[in-house]
């Protein structure tokens, strides 16, 4: 922690030292609520009556909205992830012991616990042997800074974070970093990718040094799901340690990923490795430890996962011909940041609602600035949350006026859509700005070039969020006028010549509404929409054959689904392999939003109060999370193939999540016929 410039309270000391001390207890918000130590409200009770983080203004110490100190923006280049290197597992020491099918349970004598932490064997992976390895470290980094501020006009200096780093064992040359590496992969090359923990017990006032690290949309066996829990790792037991999926500081465990797409082992898809159609594009992986994922993923434990395929090449000149990767390929994580007055980084552990920031961070700098040629670009725009929703413009700050567009080429959640739509155009039928919630995702392009050419010729534009927010709730749908530099999440600067190489992909020409749009396009062929399934389809993998309904709501101050909480030890409702359910999904919890996120398969959001979704908007794709506004109702159809196992269902506010707004199903030969589990 840095030393304070102003002295504390008595009752901000009292205050802080109460939640240390829960912290270091491990007690969770749950466990507060029985103890009679929470409020409904979510504050804190101590002897001194409400702990000094309920009580707003801006003392030392205070985490609140507002009280963050100044920084400018624009004065630090956008932080572009390295690629995670691939390592050769023959000589690679990090290696050590070598990677096996069954988990390392062997007793590691310095440490008195497993080498590995999995407990379950990597399915499918004699049909898959791994061809592609890395290694990465979470470590913490007390050095990480938000802004090289050169002016020095900012008070925010070095911050405790956790990240991963390039897999190197020497913390100093190679140190962790957030977001962390980005990792490339390609179907047809199964990869391992181990993972050590290297945290340490002092976590600066929050975060829990046991991980999980969860690739997010890949289709996934859950030895390798990464997951927040699951009753099979601990037999039935009520011991949370043992049901957790999350391992311990000296142990490593080793992901695996088939790089096989979804279906492979279905009679339909076998002979191919799974249904083209179902190609997944940008993924992201983060941390998920049971109760704490909202601070650890705050604290720092996310990146990307790009997969590129025989279509997606990653190269403008082959394929589709997107932008080349990696100079015009560029990940963005949007994140927001409380900080105490005196520049600490904090996070209020025990917060209901959720936490919304007022320093606004793209791949962990504030505010930041990327030198752009006049040409396409492909932008891989991710809400890495914790609460805050998203609704993205690019403004002419010169001419906040102008109405300028760019395109989506996936669905919110990063998988190639049908037909590529325009944001902010012209026609009243373009969507207007780009809407995100929590973990939801898009790949868009924006054509500086047309712009430069089109719109007065700028020499800057600013990508800004104009979605009014105030609390983790969720937003208002109040939009804010163009301009204003506080909204703004960071600035492009047009740079260099008129007429630079340019052979990638113009979507403007084919995209919805230029072109009208309806379920049977394929742009991006042959990724196209798989059919959906139906009550009378043939193949069983195609067959609804099930209607379930989920109530997400508020219940005895927490949060639940149908009524219950989260409960490590027992899976909810079985799913039968290779077959398709129809869910409803209902927002029951008043005046808040839940992005919904389903681990494992992909679903096709159908209807959304009763409103068909339309071809032409971004829910219209493959998805994994569903936004679920104030009162809604939302059908969707998925299917559940190949793997067997347990896996959870959740809110991805993950103060929510972390607050028992979770639910575990299991997928096994033969489901259940439960209704509303």
């Amino acid at each position: 922690m840095h030393r304070l410039k102003y002295a504390w309270t008595q009752r901000q000391k009292t205050a802080f030292r109460n939640r240390q001390e829960i912290i270091r207890a491990g007690l969770t918000r749950r466990d507060l609520f029985k103890f009679g130590l929470l409020s409904s409200t979510g504050y804190l009770a101590t002897k001194g009556g409400l702990s000094a983080w309920a009580g707003g203004g801006c003392d030392p110490g205070e985490c609140d909205i507002g009280c963050s100190p100044p920084t400018l923006p624009f004065v630090d280049p956008l932080f572009i992830p390295p690629v995670l290197p691939e390592r050769d597992p023959l000589i690679d020491p990090g290696f050590t012991p070598a990677p096996t099918t069954a988990p390392n349970r062997a007793i590691n004598p310095a440490t008195g616990i497993p080498f590995e932490g999995r407990t379950q064997s990597h399915q499918f992976r004699s049909r898959f042997p791994p061809e592609k390895f890395f290694i990465s470290r979470m470590a913490p980094n007390p050095n990480a800074m938000f802004s090289q501020d050169p002016t020095n006009l900012s008070r925010i200096g070095p911050q405790l974070v956790w990240g991963f780093n390039q897999g190197g064992s020497n913390f100093t040359t190679d140190p962790a970093i957030t977001p962390g590496p980005t990792i490339v992969s390609r179907y047809g090359d199964p990869i391992l990718v181990r993972r050590y923990n290297a945290l340490t017990g002092n976590n600066g006032g929050f975060g829990v040094p046991e991980v999980s690290t969860h690739l997010h949309n890949f289709h996934s066996a859950p030895d390798s799901d990464g997951g927040p829990c699951d009753p099979n790792t601990g037999a039935a037991s009520t011991n949370p340690l043992l049901q957790g999926r999350f391992f311990f500081v000296g142990q490593y465990y080793d992901y695996f990923y088939t790089m096989a797409r979804a279906g492979f082992d279905t009679p339909q898809h076998t002979a191919t490795d799974g249904d083209v159609r179902e190609t997944l594009t940008t993924l992201w992986y983060h941390d998920h430890r049971v109760d704490h994922t909202a601070e650890n993923v705050y604290k720092g434990l996310a990146g990307f996962h790009f997969i590129f395929n025989e279509f997606d090449t990653g190269d403008e000149n082959t394929g589709f011909r997107l932008p080349s990767f990696p100079d015009f390929d560029i990940p963005l994580i949007l994140t927001d940041k409380l900080f105490t007055p005196e520049g600490e980084l904090c996070f209020d552990t025990f917060g209901f609602d959720g936490l919304i920031g007022d320093k606004l961070v793209v791949n962990g700098r504030f505010q930041p600035y990327l030198d752009v040629q006049k040409r396409r670009y492909r932008f891989r725009v991710l809400d890495g949350g914790p609460a805050r929703f998203y609704r993205l413009y690019l403004t002419n700050p010169d001419n906040p006026s102008q109405r300028i567009p760019f395109w989506a080429i996936t669905s919110s959640d990063g998988n190639l859509l049908p037909r590529p739509v325009e944001i902010s155009g012209t026609s009243s039928q373009s969507p207007q700005g780009l809407l995100l919630s929590v973990a939801e995702r898009c790949d868009v392009i924006i054509d500086f070039k047309f712009i430069w050419e089109n719109f007065g010729q700028p020499s800057r534009l600013w990508l800004e969020n104009r979605l009014e927010q105030d609390d983790g709730r969720g937003p208002d749908d109040d939009i804010f006028p163009p301009g204003n530099v506080n909204h703004a999440l960071m600035e492009f600067r047009l740079t260099g010549p008129n007429n630079v190489v340019d052979n990638s992909f113009n979507p403007r020409p084919v995209a919805y509404p230029t072109v009208g749009c309806n379920a049977n396009d394929c742009v991006f062929s042959p990724i196209c929409l798989p059919p959906l399934p139906t009550n009378n389809a043939a193949a069983q993998e195609d067959k609804v054959r099930i209607t379930r309904r989920f109530r997400f709501e508020r219940g005895n101050g927490q949060w639940q689904i149908n009524g219950e909480f989260v409960d490590c030890s027992e899976f909810r409702f079985k799913v039968q392999r290779n077959t398709a359910e129809r869910w409803i999904l209902q927002n029951n919890s008043g005046g808040w939003q839940h992005p919904i996120h389903i681990h494992f398969e992909e679903f096709r959001m159908i209807r959304r109060n009763s409103q068909q979704i339309q071809c032409g908007r971004l829910e219209f794709g493959r998805k994994d999370v569903a936004r679920l506004g104030e009162n809604d109702e939302i059908e969707i159809l998925m299917r559940f193939r190949d793997f067997t196992g347990g896996y959870p269902m959740h809110c991805h506010n993950t103060m929510h999540e972390d607050h028992a707004m979770m639910l575990l199903f299991e997928l096994a030969d033969t489901g259940d016929d439960r209704t509303q589990p």
